[in-house]
């Protein structure tokens, strides 16, 4: 298969340098390192073209930071190179996870059966939700539908069918780049995930989070308040469209 690695990596956050390298060596396949793009250098005329607060409902509750903007381009720019590349697909790597090869030589290899049929295939840091139903196993190695799809992109295979339909959907974009794939009745694409998938989160060795927090306690309780709500509209609407 024609296949590559994208690890996403903002040069500045210069403490995640080292597990670049190391996800560059552990992924077992031709690997490129993607420039993130800084959301922070952003002009507001170069974010109006990307970003309109209100396409798509449920209306996403909060105005974008300009990190989430840089990391959902960070995606595109992979999206597109996947395309550009003619690959089968690419595994797409945030650069604040650590690969363990002895768990992701064998869920890559379930996973590979499936991502042309898929189109997207979920590698988490954490456990799967307690519903997600088994579409195929393996020995331990387990490919599962969530009923809702879990956030963060650690990392993910994406076809290249799969990659030109997302860039076509997100010229402009509501929300987070997380947020956004987990409407399957939108995207009409409905990710799966592996798991174990050999992923490990290192997001605090490795410097913490480059996407800002609202740092008062009442921005904090609003947010998670406005969270929940939000949370459950895409729970109800995901079982809605479960077929």
């Amino acid at each position: 298969m024609r296949r590559k690695a994208f690890i996403i990596h903002l040069a500045r956050a210069t403490g995640r340098r080292s597990y670049v390298d190391r996800l560059m060596a552990d992924c077992g396949m031709p690997a490129e390192i993607v420039d993130a793009v800084d959301g922070g250098l952003l002009s507001a005329g170069q974010i109006a073209e990307v970003y309109n607060h209100h396409l798509h409902e449920p209306h996403y509750p909060f105005s974008l930071r300009p990190a989430e903007i840089g990391c959902f381009l960070s995606h595109r720019k992979c999206w597109q190179k996947i395309v550009d590349e003619n690959l089968d697909y690419g595994f797409v790597l945030e650069d604040d996870a650590i690969l363990a090869v002895s768990d992701a030589v064998p869920a890559m290899e379930i996973a590979e059966q499936y991502i042309a049929d898929a189109g997207y295939i979920q590698f988490p840091v954490r456990r799967p939700p307690a519903n997600a139903k088994i579409i195929a196993s393996h020995k331990n190695i387990s490919l599962l539908q969530p009923a809702v799809t879990p956030l963060r992109l650690s990392g993910q295979l994406v076809s290249k069918k799969a990659a030109e339909h997302l860039l076509a959907m997100t010229v402009v974009f509501d929300r987070p780049v997380d947020t956004f794939l987990q409407m399957h009745w939108i995207t009409h694409i409905r990710p799966l995930m592996i798991s174990p998938s050999g992923l490990s989160d290192c997001t605090q060795d490795a410097g913490g989070s480059t996407i800002s927090r609202d740092k008062t306690l009442v921005n904090r309780v609003c947010r998670e308040f406005q969270r929940l709500i939000y949370r459950k509209k895409i729970a109800r609407l995901s079982a809605l469209h479960a077929s």
